[in-house]
């Protein structure tokens, strides 16, 4: 019983995530086509293991820890990173962002990139976080996590596409 509870909440899990995923993706075409800005989802790299069978699948593993899921390039020039997170709970911790994610994040935003963190809480409010502010939560906000009533600044609207890039 417990297992095929965890198994159905491990199913929605993933589907409100690829959801997520989908809406930013649909974003991104529409800042690519409006001029705005080319970003495109950070490819995990992977090393095949077997010969792609009939239908193209085929046995992989990943060969690197994970980097930030998005990169890009603003109107002007300026380079754009960020990580996607979502929880259908009312709190994010910042440990959802692994070691090797931080130091990237760190790394561009050191070196004048925008970045941050996009956060949806279920699938109904959204919030850009800049990087400086997720990476220092425990000082803005006095914990690790952080809930949609801490990041009321960081709000970004939803109007046919995630409106993620007009508050530069």
């Amino acid at each position: 019983m417990a297992s095929t509870i965890y198994a159905i909440r491990g199913a929605r899990n993933r589907a409100a995530g690829n959801y997520w995923e989908q809406i930013i993706e649909a974003s991104c075409v529409y800042y690519k086509n409006a001029c705005i800005a080319d970003i495109a989802k950070t490819p995990e790299p992977m090393r095949p293991l077997s010969k792609a069978n009939e239908k193209g699948q085929f046995l992989a593993c990943f060969v690197k820890k994970a980097q930030p899921d998005y990169k890009g390039t603003l109107k002007g020039g300026r380079a754009v990173v960020f990580e996607a997170k979502h929880t259908d709970t009312d709190r994010l911790l910042q440990n959802v962002v692994s070691e090797e994610q931080k130091q990237e994040l760190e790394s561009h935003y050191q070196l004048g990139a925008l970045c941050f963190v996009l956060v949806s809480f279920k699938l109904q409010d959204y919030y850009r976080v800049p990087w400086n502010v997720f990476r220092d939560m425990k000082e803005y906000f006095g914990r690790k996590y952080i809930k949609p009533e801490d990041l009321e600044q960081y709000k970004i609207r939803f109007v046919g596409f995630l409106d993620f890039l007009s508050c530069n």
